[in-house]
């Protein structure tokens, strides 16, 4: 069978099966004796068998996200949520940290629940991991997982940081608890391809878990000296609130489905 260029079927105006058709039963001239009425019928069967196993596809994409991995059966007193994090958490002091804005503004809107800061400064997620089942007790509605900077920073092994930030989702959404999972960028310290391949380890993880995703979490804040301390690495106050601001989108869809659970058990 004769190869055609790719570029060729992109620059060629005509419909793609035309192109590709293959002379046979239709005669060298590519006419075929199927009468038209017969053709088309023909194109719209194949046309509706399409759309069918095009919907089934996304109903069975929609299903896996929202069965495989839904929390069983949260606590209805369950109305905390735990920042499971690094030094990004308590900076630049716990009073003003993230986890603290985020807590003022769901007195404001959606009273009643409890953010437990369990930020320690320099913690990688094997860290994170060893002290999952202390953060996790007594059972939150929702784990903001805000770790893997410092993986980053000291060069960890990718697949380790990758392996132990799945195995913290696991045993989190094994207690049904919904897991809010904060990606990172890393400086290339460790080479440009060390980067880009950690840029990818945070996305796979929230496919593989159906997770809430905060694309990155330093979004505005990095190397902006008006949003960090005196290190120029760890968020100021302002840098703090810029942060809650980027989580906020991510996390009040999680603590409304929270509260309807806890209001409907």
């Amino acid at each position: 069978m004769p190869r055609v260029s790719s570029r060729v079927l992109l620059k060629d105006p005509r419909p793609l099966r035309a192109r590709c058709r293959i002379s046979g039963a239709a005669g060298e001239s590519g006419r075929s004796d199927v009468p038209q009425h017969r053709r088309s019928r023909g194109r719209v069967q194949r046309l509706r068998r399409l759309i069918g196993i095009c919907a089934l596809a996304a109903f069975a994409g929609s299903a896996a996200c929202g069965s495989g991995h839904t929390p069983t059966s949260p606590s209805p007193a369950a109305r905390d949520i735990v920042v499971l994090g690094d030094s990004l958490a308590v900076s630049p002091s716990i009073a003003e940290g993230f986890p603290a804005v985020l807590q003022q503004r769901l007195n404001a809107t959606h009273p009643g629940w409890i953010v437990r800061n369990q930020g320690v400064f320099g913690d990688t997620t094997a860290d994170g991991l060893r002290r999952l089942d202390a953060a996790l007790t007594p059972g939150p509605a929702i784990l903001v997982l805000e770790l893997g900077a410092n993986d980053g920073l000291q060069g960890v092994a990718l697949s380790t940081i990758e392996n132990n930030l799945s195995a913290i989702v696991e045993r989190t959404q094994a207690r049904g608890t919904r897991v809010l999972l904060c990606g990172m960028e890393t400086p290339p310290l460790h080479g440009f391809s060390y980067s880009i391949d950690y840029h990818g380890i945070f996305p796979r993880v929230a496919a593989r878990y159906c997770l809430a995703l905060v694309p990155f979490l330093l979004e505005g804040v990095v190397l902006n000296p008006d949003l960090n301390g005196a290190d120029e690495v760890h968020p100021n106050a302002a840098g703090a609130r810029r942060i809650a601001d980027t989580v906020w989108p991510y996390l009040e869809p999680l603590v409304l489905q929270s509260g309807t659970v806890v209001t409907a058990r």
